[in-house]
């Protein structure tokens, strides 16, 4: 049975609370370790502007499931973070662009979802306190004027038509120094953006044409590998294991044959590992599109059978991603149940922490109460309710127990940095 924490805060349940105690407490007693290692780290290999990592703790593993490189929901972080997501944006814009006075932010085009809006507001607002000159401008085939945002958050600020004059890009009037996307590219790279003379944050080779989650979990095992070394932990603690089949065609029921494979030669590893660790747990695999967000392909299954006898619904729904583009590219991933709920009906919860620069700068749960504890929480019904990361998640409390609120907090921010890393190694393989 789940337990709340007074404050509201989820807590796992009862029965896994000492297997990720001695995770929790093994980071704790080397903190100054890892932060020297960090702090190497970022000096050999530049972070991403921004990330936001969706996490699982199982109460006998802790890993990363989905890491954005262009994401959204900055409006459900807690206000007391601002000041210091505000500190961050700063130091990452000149890091990239010591010259920046004007940044224009490209959204998604899809911008009449109103969540959307309002996190599109939430980041003008923090990079503006951050001292910069912002517009946001508007890659919209249907806009051909200014309009108004429409978000509480930012009432004075307008989607703007994209312009270019030679190899430059802006908006009426406004000439900026660094172009900062936050639309993923799923569609591609828009001509209006190549070949610009202008700095483009993230960099366009991260958006989900070129990138894919089975090269990224990659990176992240070699990542949490030399972590785990650094200091004497089970790399399988932190780590999901993944499997990919490039060849998939939902529709026409093609390329199966290599998810059945995959997917039971990965249901025995997991069984295996569960096994030698005494884990008593079924496994699950989700099975996902190896590009795109907002958790569209994704389905989670528990024997192969249910691959193998994949219904019409169920492929339509794994067959496209965002933008109706169609999936092909599979990666098939260790399900790693969520032990933490939230609120008097337990539902179930899955923190997401959110980085600019290398920085920790707030998180929040996405709680989901028609969902069960195996499945994709990223889903219509879902809800956010902010974490108070500002201090806990750099400022761990060695005095109190390794699952006290701040110190959770803190390894979740430490995980959370290791897909970071990763993310990190893809955008350094972009380098000339």
């Amino acid at each position: 049975m789940a337990i709340v924490d007074p404050v509201g805060l989820p807590r796992l349940a009862l029965m896994q609370q000492e297997r990720i105690r001695h995770l929790e407490a093994a980071l704790l007693a080397q903190q100054s370790t890892i932060e020297y290692w960090f702090r190497r780290q970022w000096q050999r290999t530049r972070p991403p502007l921004y990330a936001s990592v969706d996490l699982r703790n199982a109460g006998f593993k802790l890993a990363p499931v989905d890491t954005n490189l262009f994401p959204a929901g900055f409006n459900n972080l807690a206000p007391d973070c601002h000041a210091l997501c505000v500190q961050a944006m700063r130091q990452a814009i000149e890091r990239s662009c010591p010259t920046a006075s004007r940044v224009l932010i490209i959204p998604e085009s899809h911008t009449r979802n109103p969540h959307y809006l309002e996190s599109l507001g939430t980041l003008a607002s923090l990079v503006a306190q951050a001292g910069f000159e912002v517009r946001i401008g508007s890659l919209r085939a249907d806009l051909k004027a200014p309009m108004p945002l429409d978000a509480p958050s930012a009432p004075h600020l307008l989607l703007e038509p994209v312009t270019r004059q030679g190899a430059r890009v802006g908006v009426a009037d406004f000439d900026p120094c660094l172009v900062l996307l936050n639309n993923d590219l799923s569609g591609g790279l828009p001509a209006i953006l190549e070949g610009l003379e202008q700095t483009l944050l993230p960099p366009p080779g991260l958006g989900w044409t070129h990138r894919s989650k089975s090269h990224h979990f990659d990176l992240y095992a070699e990542v949490a590998g030399e972590f785990a070394d650094q200091l004497g932990l089970d790399p399988w603690l932190l780590t999901p294991a993944s499997r990919y089949c490039g060849q998939v065609d939902f529709q026409k029921r093609e390329g199966l044959e290599c998810l059945e494979a995959n997917g039971a030669a990965l249901l025995a590893e997991i069984a295996e590992r569960y096994a030698e660790r005494d884990i008593d747990h079924p496994p699950f695999l989700i099975v996902k599109a190896d590009a795109g967000t907002y958790g569209m392909g994704v389905m989670s299954v528990s024997s192969i059978d249910e691959i193998t006898q994949i219904n019409r619904k169920t492929r339509n729904k794994m067959s496209s991603a965002k933008e109706g583009l169609p999936v092909s590219r599979v990666l098939i991933q260790e399900g790693i149940p969520t032990a933490e709920t939230w609120g008097s009906d337990a539902a179930v919860a899955e923190p997401v922490v959110y980085m600019i620069d290398a920085t920790v700068v707030g998180g929040f749960y996405r709680v989901h109460a028609q969902r069960g504890p195996t499945e994709n929480l990223n889903a219509p019904g879902m809800e956010f309710h902010p974490l108070p990361f500002c201090e806990p998640c750099i400022c761990p409390d060695l005095n109190r127990e390794p699952d006290a609120g701040p110190n959770r907090f803190y390894t979740y921010g430490v995980v959370a940095r290791l897909a970071l890393l990763a993310a990190a190694r893809e955008m350094a393989e972009l380098a000339p």
